[in-house]
């Protein structure tokens, strides 16, 4: 389960794809997002969510390489075998161990077709 989510740089409702209707497929099928909402208006756009978190996709011009999430969730490793089981490619999860402050997290990466990254951490 998803508790909270936080953009590496400004606006996780904001996050730049290059093509919104490309995007969906990996986020519904192998994230278990829901697409809540599409925009048309200023760019295209929609708005994903799960477990009560939202999340923004946008063709907005910006680098999607340098952009992504850190998700706090409940337990990483039950978290990676969910998304393994949707169809994640990815065959080692790379749990690492890393401080932010005074916090300690097991934290592993996914990088979505996209090209955005997301980060899914459990304190320890």
């Amino acid at each position: 389960m998803i508790k909270n989510a936080s953009p590496y740089q400004q606006d996780k409702m904001n996050l730049p794809v290059a093509d919104v209707e490309t995007a969906i497929p990996f986020y519904q099928n192998i994230m278990g997002f829901a697409l809540v909402m599409r925009k048309n208006e200023p760019f295209n756009s929609v708005i994903l969510e799960k477990d009560g978190m939202q999340i923004g996709l946008s063709e907005n011009g910006g680098d999607p390489s340098q952009e992504g999430c850190f998700f706090e969730v409940d337990n990483v490793e039950t978290t990676f075998a969910e998304l393994k089981e949707r169809g994640l490619q990815k065959e080692i999860a790379d749990i690492d161990i890393q401080q932010y402050g005074e916090t300690k997290w097991k934290v592993f990466f996914v990088v979505a077709p996209d090209g955005l990254c997301y980060c899914f951490g459990e304190k320890i």
